[in-house]
């Protein structure tokens, strides 16, 4: 027997040597193979994904959005990676009057408009339901929500504390609103006008703070632009400057506190200084089309004058006005003359210094207002677009931000929105060089000027990174400038959805902050082929799965996103699982996605898309999760614990670990929760 066991014994042996070492061999070369993947190398080199970096796809050209038809409801339209549900116009009495922004709650989207506002029923985004109508006049009625209470900003001086249409002709009148209007939606058909907060300088816009550790208050930052209120209209507004009077109502922004339990009670509960110490900002030049019409102005003998280092030509109702108190100095009577003409043409800077006085503004005055306020709680910071400057703020005490960081730059004309991404460590302003009225989307134009500045947010400091600007050349009869926008969440990604007056809207990614890319995008043509006629997109929002666009001139459009090169159905799926109550775009939530399939798969297509795993392990993973979601309970669960556990063992020989986690955890959750 034992002559012939050794000799088995001695074959058993080397063939588990041989086994062995195979196996260890396999391990080396798959672990080698595995570190290959995060340098871009695919496993099998006949496999080959059909997902494509975003640099590297390429878009429309050429671009469709150029030389598109003009008209007001039959223009010519582009749109690409993106599928318009329905466009809805405003009801009679809105017609005409410029619609303005959005807020959101429950299944409703309230958009303002100079007339008053309207609230639509969006459940049905392909057909939306106007609900009501509600006719009270004010420029320009920016409007935000939360639970029953709706607030409307109001600064013209035709604004009436009744809404009435007559207006206020009066130059100091009891009857003017100019501040927030507060109404009680609990019965959406019929709103309820309960109070008011008269302010000094009006509300241009206003952010909503609901301060993550109060639950008796919420509170408003109210941003006005307009010239400060005679004090016989409203006691205590005075428009001096700071060495002159230090109450002033300049160079200062308010904050409003709204008792939930009794919101007729609203007051200023502080008028925070968040500009001082800044010095005027650089500014840029005329863009070539504005130049030459200053100088065929000039030939002609228009009157034109620097408005804050920029040559303006000055309109006929402020020509009147400076020729009439010449005339008056004199003692004269009548019509101005040719000489009060030309005495007029040598004092002109006198007069546009005391013009420019009278608004807190000067040769090296900082801002002293700011345009928008974007609140974002949950972190507590705001992103402030104030005029000649972006800033950081504070917002962890409601009532007292506090100023951390500010930037300005050459490229910028007029700071006016800012946006944050959701992890708080970019932020995004815009330009509204123009204010809106003007087309700055010429082919003459430079894409650095009414365009977007990214920054990064670094140790309370922001750090520029790049620009971004619409870069279809629109025509000269089409206001177009950057305008307002929000997140769209599709997790593991920064984008947004924007508008761009009659630019259109645009959807970008600024995942990398250096180098945004341009994902989709709707564009109607001008209204008018032979004159400017304000139009186009004032702002458009993410909410629950659709984007809701307010068009200036033409009504409600509603858009959703779809699955492109750009962005998988798996994200998109991922991203409509975030539902929201309420959203006011001036006081951004931080989005947060539940543990789902779609979740799963979306970051699955990321990696694939970045080249940070191999595609055959990569579709390893698909194939678990796919088996996971289709077997039984028990099955499920431990097929899930078993991939998370392999994601998150893999993680560092990936190129990028931490999207590797966000996976495993996901994994994880589902295998608990299921």
């Amino acid at each position: 027997m034992n002559q012939y066991f050794f000799p088995v014994r001695r074959t058993m042996n080397q063939r588990l040597y041989r086994n062995t070492l195979w196996i260890v061999l396999m391990v080396f070369v798959l672990a080698g193979m595995y570190s290959c993947a995060s340098s871009g190398e695919l496993q099998d080199e006949e496999a080959t994904s059909s997902l494509v970096p975003i640099t590297e796809i390429e878009r429309p050209d050429p671009d469709p959005r150029v030389g598109l038809s003009a008209g007001l409801f039959d223009a010519g339209e582009a749109i690409w990676n993106l599928n318009m549900l329905s466009t809805t116009p405003a009801p009679e009495d809105f017609i005409g009057a410029l619609n303005t922004d959005l807020a959101f709650y429950d299944h409703y989207a309230i958009q303002g408009n100079y007339n008053g506002f309207m609230i639509w029923d969006i459940s049905d985004p392909a057909s939306p339901e106007l609900v009501v109508d509600y006719l009270c006049p004010a420029s320009q009625s920016d409007v935000s929500v939360y639970g029953d209470l709706l607030f409307v900003s109001g600064e013209g001086l035709e604004g009436r504390l009744d809404c009435g249409t007559q207006g206020v002709s009066a130059t100091a009148s009891d009857e003017r609103l100019r501040g927030i209007r507060i109404f009680d939606i609990s019965d959406v058909h019929n709103p309820d006008y309960i109070s008011n907060v008269q302010t000094c300088r009006g509300s241009h816009t206003h952010s909503l703070l609901v301060d993550p550790n109060d639950d008796e208050n919420i509170y408003v930052y109210v941003s006005g632009s307009a010239p400060v209120r005679p004090e016989e209209e409203l006691p205590g507004c005075s428009g001096a400057m700071p060495d002159e009077d230090p109450d002033t109502a300049l160079f200062r922004i308010e904050v409003i506190q709204v008792p939930l339990a009794n919101p007729e009670l609203a007051e200023i509960v502080n008028s925070p200084r968040i500009f001082e110490d800044l010095e005027a900002p650089p500014t840029h030049g005329l863009a070539p089309e504005e130049q030459a019409m200053i100088d065929q102005a000039k030939e002609e003998g228009a009157f034109v004058a620097d408005f804050m280092g920029r040559p303006q030509v000055l309109n006929d109702g402020l020509v009147r006005r400076f020729l009439n108190e010449i005339v008056s100095d004199r003692g004269g009577s009548g019509p101005p003359t040719a000489a009060d003409s030309a005495a007029l043409r040598e004092q002109l800077p006198e007069f546009i210094e005391e013009l420019m006085a009278d608004r807190g503004l000067g040769p090296d005055l900082g801002p002293n207002q700011c345009h928008d306020i974007t609140l974002y709680p949950e972190l507590g910071i705001a992103g402030g677009a104030c005029e000649g400057y972006g800033l950081l703020l504070d917002i962890t005490n409601p009532s007292e931000p506090v100023r951390m960081d500010a930037v300005a730059d050459s490229n910028f004309a007029y700071w006016h929105s800012a946006t944050f991404n959701n992890d708080g460590t970019t932020v995004i302003f815009t330009d509204e060089w123009g204010g809106g009225v003007q087309p700055k989307c010429r082919e003459t134009d430079p894409l650095e000027w009414g365009a977007n500045a990214i920054y990064t947010i670094e140790d309370g400091e922001m750090v520029f990174q790049s620009y971004f600007k619409m870069d279809a050349p629109q025509t000269s009869t089409e206001n177009c400038v950057a305008h307002n926008g929000s997140l769209i969440p599709v997790p593991g990604r920064d984008i947004m959805v924007q508008s761009w007056y009659q630019g259109g809207i645009n959807i970008f990614d600024f995942t990398d902050p250096a180098n945004p890319i341009e994902i989709a995008y709707h564009d109607r043509g001008p209204i008018s082929e032979n004159q400017l006629v304000a139009g186009g997109s004032w702002s458009i929002y993410w909410y629950n799965g659709v984007l809701v666009n307010s068009e200036i001139a033409r009504g409600l459009d509603i858009f959703e996103l779809i699955p492109s090169d750009f962005i998988t159905e798996n994200e998109l799926a991922a991203a409509n699982t975030v539902k929201m109550d309420v959203f006011n775009p001036q006081g951004q939530p931080m989005f947060t996605w539940p543990a789902t399939f779609a979740l799963a798969r979306a970051y699955v297509d990321q990696l694939d898309r970045d080249r940070q795993v191999d595609l055959q392990t990569l579709n390893r993973y698909r194939n678990m999760i796919d088996e996971a979601e289709n077997g039984g309970e028990s099955a499920r669960s431990e097929i899930l614990r078993e991939l998370a556990d392999e994601v998150e063992e893999h993680a560092g020989n990936s190129g990028n670990r931490e999207k590797m986690i966000k996976l495993a955890n996901t994994l994880q959750e589902l295998a608990v929760s299921l």
